[in-house]
């Protein structure tokens, strides 16, 4: 399936945030969808080309769920060499930010470093793969960050969704384990080590493997609208694997 090269930026409908006062910002990691370099366990059971188009679709339709946040601002970090392709894509709608150095943890180090530096900022950054949560969820982990100093929104398989603070805390995100099963007990044993006061969104799930797949065909099949681009993608997936001889869109 083919999609356009540049990701719709249109406008949505928008929710404000009444305890925002500037001070907000929203934060997707992100790479640049390229065959080979996104979710490549989905590649184990689908042609990379389908991937990266699935891809696409998720952080288009991520960036439409940030938008619907009217207060708070919105930004990418991605690794130095996808900021281009980024900035492209994005037709320049928002701040893209290439990390310093390499891999998942260096990614959260570089957020708080160049967002929460200050002090004054509330910064969560949200992964681009889960724009079927509803906005109200990054909505209240703005919300716990008032009352905490970190916001951690849990995964069912261990992980994280999102991470927010008001500080940078570079000890949070050190040492292994980012982007495992025991990625969360691990950002929680650090929290403690830093005598940082934790708060939680609801718990949720983000696409890595064909059940987290299945999962989101199924919700989004009965309400699209959530993901717009995701859900087309799906649907001619499933038409092309219903069709005999059909190996890949």
């Amino acid at each position: 399936m083919k999609l356009a090269h540049q990701f719709s930026m249109g406008s949505s409908s928008q929710t404000a945030l009444h305890s925002c006062n500037g001070d907000c910002t929203l934060v997707v990691m992100a790479k640049a969808p390229q065959p080979g370099r996104v979710k490549t366990r989905l590649t184990q059971s689908r042609p990379v080309e389908a991937v990266t188009e699935l891809y696409r679709s998720l952080l288009d339709d991520t960036m439409a769920l940030t938008r619907s946040l009217r207060a708070v601002d919105v930004a990418i970090m991605c690794p130095a060499s996808d900021a281009e392709e980024l900035t492209r894509l994005t037709q320049g709608a928002v701040t893209v930010v290439a990390q310093k150095g390499e891999g998942l943890a260096a990614g959260l180090i570089s957020v708080f470093a160049h967002f929460a530096a200050s002090g004054r900022q509330r910064v969560v950054a949200f992964n681009s793969d889960s724009p079927h949560l509803p906005a109200s969820v990054l909505e209240s982990a703005f919300e716990t960050l008032i009352g905490h100093d970190l916001v951690v929104g849990p995964t069912h398989d261990g992980g994280y969704y999102l991470v927010g603070a008001k500080a940078a805390h570079r000890a949070l995100f050190d040492g292994d384990g980012m982007g495992t099963k025991s990625a969360l007990e691990a950002l929680l044993a650090r929290a403690l080590e830093l005598q940082l006061s934790v708060g939680y969104t609801d718990p949720f799930y983000d696409i890595d493997v064909e059940d987290d797949l299945a999962r989101l065909a199924a919700e989004l099949q009965l309400a699209p609208a959530k993901a717009p681009r995701t859900a087309a993608w799906l649907k001619q997936w499933a038409g092309a694997e219903s069709r005999p001889g059909t190996g890949k869109l």
